[in-house]
């Protein structure tokens, strides 16, 4: 299993995949068709056309990996009801994924917050301190 930290981009490519293309076929299918750069990180994920094999594609600095999972029974039965060809995921939707579990009959539970969330209240919560005149500095330089 892929140990992931929280930071890493990840997006999956809605459209199938000849597997006959290798760390190349991907490259070009990421930066052509998803229009992201590569080499900037993150994990790029793609699934064949039959859903039983999976490709995940990742640039670790030095040079390209390319994860493979193929199926012996059953097909990854989640894609999203998305338009875009590039739909970004989180970790724990990747994790299932490889897993087996269905997103589709399963839902976030209200307290867990989604990334957006939390990054809209840190900014509400930093903005509400520097205009009550206490800013991150000036709270810093309190406690020393």
């Amino acid at each position: 299993m892929l140990n992931l930290p929280a930071s890493t981009r990840i997006f999956l490519c809605r459209e199938p995949v000849d597997f006959r293309k290798a760390h190349n076929g991907l490259f070009a299918i990421v930066r052509d068709q998803l229009e992201e750069n590569i080499f900037g990180g993150g994990l790029f994920v793609f699934l064949n056309k039959r859903r039983n094999g999976i490709k995940i594609l990742e640039w670790d600095g030095n040079g390209l990996w390319l994860h493979y999972k193929r199926l012996e029974k059953g097909t990854f039965s989640w894609l999203p009801q998305n338009a875009k060809l590039k739909v970004p995921m989180t970790r724990a939707e990747l994790s299932m994924l490889l897993e087996g579990i269905d997103l589709k009959a399963g839902k976030y539970r209200r307290y867990f917050a989604d990334e957006l969330g939390i990054d809209e209240r840190a900014k509400k919560a930093n903005s509400e301190r520097v205009s009550a005149g206490r800013g991150v500095l000036a709270c810093a330089f309190a406690r020393s």
